[in-house]
Order: structure tokens, then C-alpha cells, then sequence
């Protein structure tokens, strides 16, 4: 079978995406219980868009090619350069689309950006172990387990123990400048 183009692509999050983010955010709020808390109103919409002032975390939407709806949203937090260049993952679906495969399209071409357009070299994704749906999306994509770390972020009124997962950019893979030679 022929690689078909996705479905999906990435666009950066606005502030113009605010009414339609925080409708979803609400329509999703029992999938994303208590996994991860999505901005839902104004307020936490514009206060939640300024940790992507600095560049060092980049938010997008995962739209639809054909209708434009927004499917989900990724995250990519803490980008570090020097000798990690690393980040981490942030991803949610939106209720309406959830479990039709947009987010693992949606995950793979973030993959695609990070190691590509940003030459990242390694991303992480932290998951609930209860998160099955979030387990299996990261392990479909090549991700690898790597441990456990107790109370890791605060959700949902509780400190919630997280999984680790990695992967890390393929060969050729072309160095961001800020990378030590020696």
C-alpha cells in the first residue's frame, strides 16, 4: 500500500483559536479526566498562551486537512539546546475526534517538525500509567519506555505519578547549530 499523505496537519496556536479551543476544551473534559486540564475559558485560554512567548515551548493545532476542524492539540515543552536538544511532548484530543486516528497522524508529523524543522534530537512523553489510550498512541509511534517517575506533575488536585517515553531522531539527522562539536 502506497504512503498516503495524512489526514491531518499542524498549525500554531493563536489567540484567534481561543473560542473554538476552549468549546472543545469543555466538550473534552471527560476524556482528559484526569489526565491532563485543558485552558476552558478566556482567561485561562490567554494566561496558558503566554508560556509560548519565549520560544521555548511551541503550541499547535491538529487540523483536519479536509474540514479544517481541529482534531486535538500538541505541545512541544522545554525545548532545550546546547547537548540535549530535547524537548517534551504535551498531545490531547478533542472529543469529537478522538479514536479516529488523528492524534497518531497528528503525533507523527509533530515527530517530523521536531526532528526535522527544529533538528530536535530527542523528544519524551510523560503518561499516567491509567492512560491506556495515551500508552498506545506513543508506543505505535516507536516510542520507548524508559521508567517511572513517582508524583511527577501536579493534575486534577493530585501529584500523579507519570511514565516515561522517548525517541529519538533517526540517521541522517542534520544538528541543530547550538550543538558542541566536542
Amino acid at each position: 500500500m502506497p504512503n498516503m499523505p495524512p489526514r491531518v496537519e499542524l498549525r500554531p496556536l493563536t489567540l484567534s483559536d481561543q473560542d473554538e479551543f476552549c468549546t472543545l476544551a469543555q466538550a473534552s473534559s471527560d476524556l482528559h479526566r484526569p489526565w491532563v486540564q485543558l485552558p476552558a475559558t478566556a482567561e485561562e485560554f490567554r494566561a496558558w498562551m503566554r508560556r509560548f512567548d519565549d520560544g521555548t515551548n511551541l503550541g499547535f493545532l491538529v487540523r483536519d486537512r479536509e474540514t479544517g476542524a481541529a482534531a486535538g492539540m500538541v505541545n512541544i515543552n522545554s525545548i532545550i539546546r546546547g547537548r540535549y536538544q530535547g524537548a517534551s511532548l504535551g498531545y490531547a484530543a478533542f472529543a469529537p475526534s478522538a479514536g479516529y486516528g488523528y492524534m497518531t497522524e497528528g503525533l507523527a508529523v509533530t515527530l517530523r517538525h521536531a526532528f526535522t524543522d527544529l533538528r530536535l534530537h530527542r523528544l519524551e512523553a510523560s503518561i499516567q500509567p491509567g492512560n491506556t489510550a495515551s500508552l498506545a498512541l506513543v508506543q505505535r509511534l516507536g516510542f520507548r519506555y524508559e521508567g517511572v517517575s513517582p508524583a511527577y506533575l501536579y493534575i486534577d488536585g493530585d501529584w500523579r505519578d507519570h511514565e516515561r517515553w522517548s525517541i529519538t531522531a533517526t540517521d541522517p539527522w542534520t544538528p541543530d547549530p547550538s550543538l558542541p562539536e566536542v
